[in-house]
């Protein structure tokens, strides 16, 4: 038995199966020519943010632009770090934002669907360490018994030396250990790591082509990195290579902070034996701060967690239809030339990202909450208000579900018409949009305008009071205002007052204002012969006459 055996058999003396196994237990996806297979692989280490939104969405996108497949793996390794309910928030928020998942993790349960599993990476130990131990045979990984006080020391005497620091060359102590040396320091009860045994020179350089970036060139790897941990857990770098063949993957599309990780990548999928993924490196979501760029921060940007849009009630599909502007230059003019399209038919090209990350703008992402809530029917505005108010905001649920019916015709006013009004961004709006509805929220104000005087506006609400019928048409209501006008001085056809402001007070539209008022307490809301109607007569008229004693 030659020495690389021996030493594989001393190392994993458990492992039994092959490559080959894993090979025809997970074989190549039968798919249409140019399906691109994409994942998001999170580790469970933390809440669902932005960043990660963003990552899957990209992925998604990618995976539909292509009659492909999208999965999410979940990489738990780093047991230290995990939460408690990492996986549900991350899977429920990818899942409350419409980010459908093919395969892999495809439920808040932690239920798992697909051929390809399982996709959490600590139930595949064993397959890791199968082509741990392949490697072990090839000659290529050893393992290192290294202290963390024993690796400082090398590190401070390279800084001492002013020579590059790492595990790489000469000072890789165990690159060379025999197979008794370390079945000796085995049985004193050492610990140890498998590290690979990189054939790597940092002299040569590796090139590949970023689906983002372009072309980048870099060093080869020569360092004697880990593959798997003293608990027999393998780092990232390793388990990647491995589930991202197995898996059939075809492109990573992940955060460019991952492109130095890359030759350490490359070299790993062709020790082996696997075919190289395409690779494409996301920049950062940025912020603008005092002037300058940076990331959007966990720490600092409330905006960061993705529990901030569910809180102040951006809907779901809002934000992602902004995020789809941030993730393509070209969205919007596709968006405008298809403004009832899906999403998923837009073809997306990676080429379109931006290569040194796109500003967030919450200004923007307003714009485009106005426009698509504008156009949802007023039965699914109240569904959804339901479900966020009884969350986030009890009172108003308790206001909106007492009477349903009333409360989907207050949001059904201007709704369903060519030029929908866009009054709502977020359903936390909604509230105050609707207060002068209910009672319980309506705060009168007595202000009038600065061009209408008191005894005016008591002259003609006491006036309107006598003759108006809530049964009117539109017509007829402004109509009933604008024969009330000659007798107090004021225009009934705005053009006659342009044509000779000095002859009236004002016009129809200023006394009709006035009215608004003393209904609403606002100024600009939406057609009040409909708000007067739903309020009901006795109320208006109650409203009315309480601002006349007010003013």
């Amino acid at each position: 038995m030659d020495s690389n055996k021996l030493m594989a058999e001393l190392l994993l003396p458990h492992i039994t199966k092959t490559p080959e196994f894993y090979e025809e237990l997970y074989p190549e996806r039968n798919l249409p020519e140019g399906a691109r297979v994409v994942r998001i692989a999170p580790s469970p280490t933390g809440y669902l943010h932005l960043g990660t939104l963003f990552m899957a969405l990209v992925n998604r996108i990618t995976a539909d632009s292509t009659n492909g497949i999208f999965f999410t793996r979940i990489e738990d390794t780093d047991k230290k770090r995990e939460i408690e309910g990492g996986i549900t928030d991350i899977i429920s928020g990818l899942i409350n934002f419409s980010i459908n998942i093919d395969e892999g993790f495809t439920s808040p349960d932690g239920a798992q669907s697909g051929n390809y599993g399982s996709y959490k990476q600590s139930e595949r130990a064993e397959i890791y360490q199968c082509f741990a131990k392949q490697l072990i045979l090839m000659g290529l990984a050893y393992p290192c018994f290294c202290t963390p006080e024993q690796l400082e020391a090398t590190r401070a005497e390279q800084e001492a030396q002013k020579v590059r620091t790492g595990y790489h060359g000469k000072w890789a102590k165990h690159r060379n250990i025999t197979v008794d040396e370390a079945k000796a320091l085995i049985e004193q009860g050492l610990p140890w790591v498998l590290r690979l045994k990189s054939p790597g020179s940092e002299e040569n350089r590796i090139v590949f082509e970023d689906g983002i970036k372009g072309k980048i060139e870099m060093p080869e790897n020569d360092e004697d990195f880990v593959l798997l941990k003293s608990d027999g857990i393998p780092t990232y770098h390793f388990a990647h290579a491995v589930d991202d063949h197995l898996m059939r993957t075809t492109h990573v599309i992940r955060g460019d902070e991952w492109i130095s990780s890359v030759p350490k990548h490359i070299q790993l999928f062709k020790l082996l034996g696997f075919k190289v993924p395409k690779f494409a490196h996301v920049a950062p979501i940025m912020k603008l701060d005092n002037g300058a760029k940076r990331k959007i921060s966990k720490r600092k940007d409330p905006e960061a967690a993705v529990h901030y849009f569910l809180e102040q009630g951006y809907d779901s599909n809002c934000v992602i239809e902004y995020l789809m502007t941030v993730a393509s230059s070209d969205f919007e003019d596709w968006r405008r030339a298809n403004p009832d399209a899906e999403r998923k038919s837009f073809k997306f090209n990676l080429k379109k990202m931006s290569v040194s990350g796109a500003l967030y703008d919450e200004n923007k992402l307003l714009d485009v909450s106005k426009n698509l809530v504008s156009k949802m029917p007023s039965e699914v505005v109240l569904e959804k208000l339901l479900n966020w108010s009884k969350q986030f905001d009890t009172e108003f649920y308790e206001l909106l579900s007492r009477d349903t019916a009333y409360a989907k015709a207050v949001f059904s006013i201007d709704r369903d018409v060519p030029k929908p009004r866009k009054d709502i961004a977020k359903w936390s709006d909604a509230k105050a949009y609707s207060s002068y509805f209910f009672d319980e929220l309506f705060v009168p104000d007595y202000t009038l305008p600065e061009n209408i005087s008191a005894d005016d506006a008591k002259a003609f609400l006491t006036e309107y009071c006598k003759v108006y019928d809530e049964n009117a048409t539109k017509e007829e209501w402004f109509e009933a205002i604008k024969q009330l006008c000659p007798a107090l001085n004021f225009a009934a056809n705005t053009k006659d007052y342009k044509q000779n402001p000095e002859s009236y007070k004002g016009h129809a539209g200023h006394l009709s204002t006035v009215l608004r008022i003393a209904v609403t307490s606002r100024q600009n809301t939406p057609d009040l012969c409909s708000i007067m109607q739903l309020l009901g007569k006795e109320k208006c008229i109650t409203r009315i006459n309480d601002f006349i004693s007010n003013i």
